[in-house]
């Protein structure tokens, strides 16, 4: 009887507890660990440090300080969070409950309005960094809209920058791109690529690109798709299993322009490395928003230059899918956590303009894809 009478006081004991939300092992039951919380992720500079963050409900918090708080708040094991966006992709897998637990946590119940919590920030005052510096690869799929390519195509004059005068991408020349745009068959021919240098090319949000003197500088507007972990030869089936998720990328192209030396006669052929591959020619960002959050082939894409809409599209123009673009490239070589596709330019870029507009010192070029954000860049004067 004694041994009954304390096995009912102790289950009351825990009842109680349970009901109270106090016991042991039953706080982790309070929050969910699914994505039912929509986030966005970025690097970002505040009081003099730089962090990761996760936007909540227009909140950005330090997510290494609420990674700490809602472990605190909830009693739950310590899961450790990298401070480095790349890192942090590579491990997502095995972190990401915890950082679902952290946005539903903190999205609830007005928590994130608390002025006293020292993680979270106005986004409007803080620093926007590149999201990763640096991708091993940054890789950019070439005209791959159809309203972009029929706007860009036509005879070259003066193909490979041989004249001097204008053509994009520093090599086109002609009144449009020197390229035929026709059907693609996209399960049988390949995309076209070139590549950027991360080092060399990716700016941060805010950050200025400087124009040459007397080099023609466009705009175009670009959805990145970020992958997530290393895949080759992978299929149009699990394509997608590899992608972690998706930013912004501004494809700075120079047009020629008078200022630019010819090209070796031996290759008669576009230059795409001196029209894609200048310094500064990669502005990224601010934002990651992970693949669970967002439908990435049904976004408007946009650009503005000094608040004129310049560009306005749609993802679901392209031509190769994503499916298509990293099945090619996996073919070829090995995609790693953080690399970086850009998958190519809706119609209204510059060069296709009659006649030709391009950008000068004290232009704001706006490019904002649906969900995701807008990744602003100033034009100035090189120095």
């Amino acid at each position: 009887m004694k041994h009954q009478m304390r096995f009912l006081l102790i289950m009351a004991v825990f009842i109680g507890l349970m009901l109270t939300g106090l016991s042991p092992g039953t706080a982790r039951a309070q929050v969910s660990d699914q994505p039912d919380t929509p986030f966005k992720l970025a690097t970002f500079e505040a009081s003099g440090m730089i962090r990761i963050g996760m936007e909540v409900q227009n909140k950005l918090m330090d997510l290494n300080g609420a990674n700490a708080y809602v472990t605190k708040q909830l009693g739950l094991h310590i899961v450790s969070i990298p401070d480095e966006m790349r890192t942090l992709i590579e491990r997502y897998g095995a972190i990401s409950n915890r950082m679902y637990q952290i946005a539903n946590y903190m999205g609830a119940e007005n928590r994130l309005a608390d002025k006293n919590l020292g993680f979270v920030f106005d986004p409007e005052r803080v620093s926007f960094k590149a999201p990763i510096k640096y991708p091993y690869n940054l890789l950019a799929a070439a005209a791959n809209y159809k309203s972009h390519a029929e706007e860009m195509s036509g005879p070259p004059s003066g193909g490979g920058g041989q004249s001097g005068q204008g053509g994009p991408p520093g090599g086109w020349g002609g009144p449009r791109g020197g390229f035929a745009a026709v059907e693609v068959d996209v399960d049988n021919e390949d995309p076209h690529f070139f590549a950027k240098s991360p080092r060399s090319s990716i700016i941060d949000p805010g950050a200025p690109f400087y124009i040459p003197k007397d080099i023609n500088i466009d705009w175009e507007a670009e959805l990145a798709i970020i992958i997530g972990k290393p895949g080759l030869n992978l299929t149009l089936e699990n394509a997608h299993d590899y992608v972690f998720g998706y930013s912004i990328i501004y494809d700075v192209s120079r047009r020629g322009g008078t200022g630019r030396r010819p090209a070796n006669r031996m290759f008669p052929g576009v230059n795409w490395f001196r029209g894609k591959s200048s310094d500064r020619a990669a502005p990224f960002g601010p934002y990651i928003v992970p693949k669970e959050f967002i439908k990435h082939d049904n976004l408007k894409i946009m650009t503005r230059v000094n608040g004129v809409t310049k560009q306005n599209g749609n993802t679901m123009d392209m031509i190769y899918d994503e499916a298509h673009l990293i099945r090619f490239l996996t073919s070829v070589l090995t995609l790693y956590p953080g690399d970086v596709i850009a998958t190519g330019t809706p119609d209204g870029v510059g060069r296709a303009r009659n006649p030709p507009e391009y950008l000068k010192p004290g232009d704001v070029v706006e490019i904002e894809i649906e969900g995701i954000g807008i990744l602003r860049t100033p034009m100035e004067a090189a120095p």
